[in-house]
This record gives structure tokens, C-alpha cells and sequence, in this order.
């Protein structure tokens, strides 16, 4: 062994199929490289990669990966990452989401990748149906399969993956409490550090009045969000509650949109604010009262964990993901998917009793800054890495 081997810091190589994942895992990123390991990324192109790329603070290369099935595109991209990993080296492989994870998972496998971990963030299989819900499902198998080890974003997340046969119970498991990295309750989302004027500002450049109540959303403005849901919820709300004003924070996405006509309400209605996609979420925050989430299917729920970080009271759906981020009763409350009734008495509950909102916006702050804090999250992971490094490099002794 030559001197440059035996002092060749550890690398590890994320896989992600879209660049926005790079807004999640730059915690992670730092406290690998804090370590004293170096950290390297593969990622699609996108309109934002630089920006995002450059946030993440690591080298990002860029291989084409299709969210949809494409064989074509599809072993292109197999090919492309078998050759950045050959030339990297990685030590371990950290392969993110379902394409990101099959396509990183088996291109880790064909470069003789030492680790290989796949990262479940969500399980799209739950919700999908006939043939397409067979392939992710057996998407999802290969991929862990494939890995060494796999990990998930949540304990209800990660039991729905063992009891579809997803994964093997003792070859998956989740770090810490949950989440991709936590949230920052100290920080970023701590409305105690923000600017007194910025919930004035913020409605003020959306046209919403200083006395308007808020309900509000972030995330992606699709049909599996359950967005459909929340239209019918609100122009129930709407005319009940003068006052009223609901605030969307997301982009709309063609691959899963949502009908037309809930479209035609939110880009019409006076009272709906669209703010369109910006990561600099927390001042959105700031500026609504009640936070909702009305998912059919989540890996974690982390808007709703930021949204509580912010003191906001939050109502979500009772599935897999949003169970870890939401304690009901509590912090928020659970309803089922899909339940135009049921979501409409809760956010009515929280619009009619201010208390009430202050006591679970406050019970959900200090559970987010207690359980989450992203050093718990990101020393769990890593030391999965350090583990599953350690147990490799034995058994090729």
C-alpha cells in the first residue's frame, strides 16, 4: 500500500435524481466532511443546479436521470454513473429517492462500490396503481436489495416498507428520530430569530391584510398532495370566514397535476395567494397562522416538522410520514386522506379557538427543536456509514 493510499480520506457519493434534493441533505454534507471525509455528488441538470450545487458546497457531477421509466434514457444513465464511480472510487454510495436510488444502487454494484446505501424518502407505490404500481414496487425492491443497508426518512414509513415486502426488517432501519436531517428550530426556523416586520412584509407583498387569518401550504402543487382536497375545504372555509386568506407556496407540476377546476379556483380567487417556488421558506411561515398538509403519501412530513418548528399549528393527513411529523392532539391534528369532512372541521377548529392554535403551535416548536435537531439525525447517519464501512472492509479481510 503507497503513502497517498494509506492517507486517501474516505469518499462518499450521494445519487439524487433531481438537484431541489440538495436542499435537504447540505446538514448531512457538512458533518461528513466535519468527519474528516470527502463528499461528492451526482445529480440530473437542472435549472437550479448551480445555485443548489453551490449551497451544498460539494462537487456535483451531472448524469441525466428520468423521474419516469424511460429504458432508453435509462441505461444511459446506468452507464454514465458506472463511469463516474469508477473514476471517483467512492468508498460509499448514497443513492436517494426511487430512480436515483435503482440507477446508483446498481451502478454502485457493476463499479464494485465498497458501501452501498439506498435512502428511502417516500414510498410512491402506496398510492400508484395497476402497472404502475407494480413497477415502482419492484423498483423499490431492487433497490433494496441491491444496497447494503438500507435507511428511511420515518418509523411509519419504514414499517409500510416491511409490510408490503418492500425490504427485510433487519435491513432497514431510521436514524435518530426521523427526517433527512432534521430541522433547524435554533436558526433558520425559530420565528424568534426573524425580523418583527417580516410577517407584515410578506403579506403585504402578496396583498394578504395585516388582519387576515392564514391557512397555509408548502410543497409541490399536485394531485398526491391532495390539493384537490383543500380547494373543496376552502371554498367551504372562504365563505363562512371573511377574513380568511390561504397561502400556497410550491410549484405546479404537469407530471401530476391537479384538476382543472381546482386549478381555475387558486389562480382565480382573491383570497388564494401564490407564491410560486422559493426555498427561502421560512418567512412564509411567518406569515400564516395554520399550517396544512393534506398528502395521500409522504416519506416524513417535513414541511409540516418546519412548519411546527415556526410555532404553527398543523393539519395533516394520517398516513405514513406525516404520523412522525405531526403528534394529533398535540402539535396538530391527523385526518384521513382524501376527507374533504374531515379536514375542513379541523382547520375550522383551529380558526375558530386562537388558544387552541397557540398551544399546539408552541407544543409542536418545542418538540421539533428537542427531537430533531439535525446533529442527532446526521451523527445517526453517519455513523450507519461508519458502521457498514467497518463491517465491510472485515468480512474482505
Amino acid at each position: 500500500m503507497t503513502r497517498e493510499q494509506k492517507t486517501k480520506p474516505t469518499l462518499l457519493l450521494h445519487v439524487v435524481t433531481v438537484p431541489e434534493t440538495f436542499t435537504f441533505l447540505g446538514p448531512l454534507v457538512n458533518y461528513t466532511r466535519s468527519r474528516g471525509w470527502e463528499v461528492r455528488a451526482v445529480s440530473s441538470p437542472g435549472e437550479q443546479l448551480a445555485a443548489l450545487a453551490n449551497s451544498l458546497g460539494a462537487p456535483v457531477y451531472t448524469v441525466e436521470m428520468m423521474r419516469q421509466v424511460a429504458p432508453g434514457s435509462d441505461l444511459k444513465a446506468l452507464w454514465r454513473l458506472v463511469r463516474v464511480m469508477r473514476n471517483l472510487r467512492p468508498d460509499v454510495v448514497h443513492a436517494h429517492t426511487p430512480k436515483g436510488g435503482l440507477l446508483g444502487t446498481m451502478a454502485a454494484r457493476l463499479a464494485r462500490v465498497p458501501a452501498v446505501i439506498y435512502h428511502i424518502h417516500g414510498l410512491p407505490s402506496l398510492t400508484a396503481s395497476g402497472s404502475k404500481r407494480i413497477l415502482l414496487r419492484a423498483s423499490e425492491k431492487i433497490s433494496c436489495c441491491l444496497a447494503d443497508q438500507v435507511l428511511c426518512v420515518s418509523c411509519s414509513c419504514r414499517d409500510a416498507a416491511v409490510q408490503v415486502g418492500v425490504c427485510a426488517p433487519d435491513k432497514i432501519c431510521v436514524p435518530a428520530n426521523g427526517s433527512i436531517c432534521g430541522v433547524d428550530a435554533q436558526s433558520r426556523f425559530n420565528p424568534d430569530r426573524l425580523p418583527r416586520e417580516l410577517r407584515s412584509e410578506v403579506r403585504d407583498r402578496l396583498g394578504i391584510p395585516g388582519e387576515a387569518l392564514v391557512v397555509g401550504y408548502v410543497g409541490r402543487i399536485v394531485r398526491d398532495k391532495g390539493i384537490a382536497e383543500l380547494v373543496r375545504a376552502w371554498e367551504l372555509l372562504r365563505e363562512k370566514y371573511s377574513q380568511l386568506h390561504l397561502l400556497l407556496v410550491g410549484p405546479f407540476e404537469p407530471q401530476d397535476p391537479i384538476p382543472a377546476a381546482a386549478e381555475e379556483v387558486l389562480r382565480n380567487d382573491p383570497r388564494v395567494h401564490l407564491a410560486g417556488l422559493d426555498w427561502d421558506t421560512p418567512k412564509y411561515y411567518a406569515a400564516m397562522d395554520i399550517f396544512v398538509l393534506p398528502s395521500y403519501r409522504e416519506g416524513f412530513g417535513l414541511a409540516a416538522l418546519e412548519a411546527a418548528a415556526m410555532a404553527l399549528p398543523v393539519v395533516a393527513t394520517d398516513i405514513p410520514g406525516c404520523r412522525d411529523a405531526v403528534q394529533s392532539g398535540v402539535t396538530g391534528k391527523l385526518v384521513e386522506p382524501k376527507s374533504v369532512d374531515q379536514l375542513t372541521a379541523a382547520l375550522q377548529a383551529y380558526i375558530d379557538d386562537p388558544e387552541l392554535r397557540y398551544v399546539h403551535g408552541q407544543a409542536g416548536r418545542a418538540r421539533a427543536a428537542r427531537d430533531f435537531q439535525p446533529e442527532q439525525v446526521c451523527e445517526a447517519t453517519f455513523r450507519e456509514y461508519e458502521r457498514l464501512l467497518a463491517r465491510k472492509r472485515f468480512q474482505e479481510t
